[in-house]
C-alpha cells in the first residue's frame, strides 16, 4: 500500500471484468485470473464478472484462493453464501482496509444489473473512501438510466470523497456518461477491449471532488493477455484529506 501522509493519502485503484475466469482459450483458470490481479500491485479492485450466473451464483474466483494466494480480503457485498460480489460485482480490498458501511443498488434495464457501494477506511483516518463498482448494460440507453440511478442514490449518502469503477460498456469517448458529468471527471485508462485486439475503452474510472489521478493505464502483458476478454485497468490517486 502507498505511504500514508499528514496531508494526502496515495493509493492505486484498479478494475477488471475476469468473465468468470474464463480467459480466451476458453478455460476457466482462477489461478491465472489472480495472477493478474495480484500484478495490478493495488490497494483496491473492483471485479466484474465474479461470480457465475446460475443457480447460486458460486464464486468463479474462490473465496479460499484469495485467502491463500494474495492479500485481498472481498467486502462483504455477496447475498449468497458461495458467491464473491452481487450481480457479479465484487470489490477486493488489501488487508487491513476496512469496510464500514455497505450498500447493494438493483439499476434499471432490460438486463439484470446491480452496483456495490463500499465506504472504506485506511489505517490512521477517520474520512471514508467511498468505492463503487459497476457493470452497466450493453443499451446506451439503459446505462443513462442506470448511471442517473446511480447518482441519485450517491446523492442520498453522507458526503464522501468517491471513485466509481467497472466496466461501463460505453464504446464512445464524447457520449454516455451525462449523469456523471457535473460532479464526476470520467477517466479512460486506455484501450481494454477485446484483450485479443484492445479496441474499446470499455473500462473506466469517474473520480469525484478530493481525488486527484496522478497517473493510470492498462494492464496489457503476460498473462492478462489471455486471461479474460477484457484488458485491466488501473489509477493512482491522490486523496485530499
Amino acid at each position: 500500500m502507498a505511504g500514508f501522509s499528514n496531508e494526502k493519502r496515495r493509493l492505486r485503484v484498479a478494475s477488471y471484468n475476469i468473465r468468470k475466469c474464463i480467459g480466451l482459450d476458453r478455460r476457466r483458470n482462477p489461478a491465472r485470473s489472480l495472477a493478474v490481479i495480484n500484478h495490478l500491485q493495488a490497494d483496491i479492485v473492483a471485479l466484474q464478472e465474479a461470480d457465475r450466473r446460475l443457480g447460486t451464483r458460486p464464486a468463479a474466483l474462490p473465496r479460499h484462493l484469495l485467502e491463500t494466494g494474495s492479500d485481498f480480503v472481498p467486502a462483504p457485498v455477496a447475498t449468497h453464501p458461495g458467491s464473491l460480489g452481487w450481480h457479479g460485482n465484487a470489490i477486493l480490498l488489501q488487508r487491513g482496509l476496512a469496510p464500514v458501511t455497505m450498500h447493494r443498488l438493483a439499476l434499471p434495464g432490460l438486463e439484470p444489473r446491480g452496483a456495490v457501494i463500499v465506504d472504506v477506511i485506511f489505517p490512521g483516518t477517520t474520512e471514508p473512501l467511498r468505492v463503487v463498482g459497476v457493470h452497466l448494460g450493453l443499451m446506451r440507453r439503459h446505462r443513462l438510466k442506470q448511471l442517473a440511478w446511480l447518482r441519485r442514490h450517491l446523492d442520498q449518502l453522507p458526503v464522501a470523497r468517491t471513485v466509481i469503477l467497472g466496466d461501463f460498456n460505453e464504446w464512445s469517448s464524447q457520449r454516455g456518461m451525462a449523469p456523471l458529468e457535473d460532479h464526476f471527471t470520467i477517466h479512460t485508462p486506455g484501450r481494454s477491449y477485446h484483450a485479443a485486439h484492445p479496441v474499446g475503452h470499455l473500462d473506466r474510472i469517474a473520480t469525484g471532488p478530493g481525488i486527484r489521478l496522478l497517473d493510470s493505464g492498462v494492464l496489457d502483458q503476460g498473462a492478462a493477455q489471455r486471461a479474460s476478454d477484457h484488458l485491466p485497468i488501473w489509477a493512482d490517486i491522490e486523496l485530499d484529506i
